[in-house]
Order: structure tokens, then sequence, then C-alpha cells
């Protein structure tokens, strides 16, 4: 077990955090989470965890992640649905990296009663 605090930006550990849901323990229980657990699967190189976190529809074939892209933080700017009551939802998020940032509004639906990401939008 690790001490240090989750990539995600909550002030956990990663195995109490995100950990968790990329080793199969557990399903992130709201799209907010899940896009937490995704942006930790980038910081940690996890394509697994994102393919099987990917709707089937829109998932890809394969998913070749860059080793040189650091990571450095993560901004949830706005969510909308996407609780234990909804079905879908949106997560609006900004992604630091080394040399820039990726700002996206991301749409995750459930399928068989787990979130999934479904496709995003970037934005400005």
């Amino acid at each position: 077990m690790t001490s240090r605090t989750c990539p995600c930006g909550l002030p956990r550990s990663y195995d109490a955090c995100c950990g968790r849901f990329h080793a199969g323990g557990a399903a992130a229980p709201t799209a907010e989470l899940l896009m937490r657990s995704r942006y930790s699967a980038f910081v940690k190189g996890d394509a697994g965890y994102l393919l099987r976190t990917w709707h089937p529809r829109t998932r890809p074939g394969r998913l070749d992640l860059d080793p040189g892209t650091r990571w450095t933080g993560l901004e949830i700017v706005e969510t909308a649905d996407g609780s234990a009551f909804h079905g879908t939802g949106t997560v609006t998020f900004r992604a630091s990296y080394r040399g820039g940032s990726l700002h996206e509004r991301s749409r995750f639906e459930r399928v068989d009663g787990a979130w999934v990401y479904v496709d995003g939008e970037f934005l400005d």
C-alpha cells in the first residue's frame, strides 16, 4: 500500500482512490469518479483500464499511449448528471501535461450498471 496522493487530485492515496478501480476491486460509482480514474490511468500508462471503461460502441481496437507524455494535473470544470441516479452524464475537465493542456467535455453512459466513457468534445 502506498501513501502517495492519487494523480486524480483527490486527497486520498492512489490505492484508496483510483487504484481500487484500476485493480478491478470496485467500479467508479459516478461519471466524475470514472473520469478521474481514467485520467489516473493515463498518468499510470494503464491502457487496459482505459479500454475496459470505454463504451463498446466507440472503443478503439487498440490504444497506444505516448510514454513521453507527462501529465501534471486534473481540474474538473463542470459536471452534469452522472450520479448513481442517472444513466448518462458529462464531465468537463482540463488535464494538464508538460507543454500544454487538454480541455474536453466528456460524455458517459451506464452499460450493464457500470459507467463508461462514450466520447468527448475538445474545447478551446
